[in-house]
């Protein structure tokens, strides 16, 4: 019996997302390859970056950014067609983050995988660290700091 696609897509971005915790760079992009127009819109914020940003030095740096993480994934719901599959997950890692001590770090994130021939690539990863939510007052100063720089 066959594993079926999004079967193997959750596990490969588990898999994947715990190597990167470990800073194995090499490891997460062996089991998720990304598409050529692939967007990443990260927790911390601040412009998209393309695919075309993902030079050898920014991959190098970002398994650099993490060190000594475990990651525990719970798959939240799972959109398919043909060519496309959706996951949304809530990424939980005990990581050191940038220079950071090890912490908690929960992330809740959409992951687009597209079929590209018998492959699936990702294409869009989008993470906010909002899991335990934040109150309006909160939301509406992040909103206006998007618009007005920082207060």
């Amino acid at each position: 019996m066959s594993i079926s696609p999004v079967a193997d897509l959750i596990q490969r971005s588990a898999d994947a997302n715990a190597a990167l915790m470990r800073g194995d760079v090499d490891g997460y992009r062996a089991l998720v390859p990304i598409t050529s127009d692939f967007t990443l819109m990260s927790p911390f914020g601040g412009a998209p970056t393309r695919g075309s940003d993902m030079t050898s030095e920014r991959w190098e740096a970002t398994g650099r950014f993490f060190r000594n993480g475990t990651l525990e994934q719970e798959v939240v719901q799972t959109y398919t067609s043909a060519d496309m599959v959706v996951l949304a997950i809530i990424e939980r890692a005990r990581v050191e983050v940038g220079g950071l001590p090890v912490q908690d770090w929960a992330l809740r994130v959409t992951l687009v995988y597209r079929r590209d021939g018998a492959e699936w690539r990702l294409a869009h990863r989008h993470a906010d660290p909002l899991v335990a939510g934040i109150s309006l007052e909160q939301a509406a100063a992040l909103t206006r700091q998007a618009y007005c720089g920082n207060e």
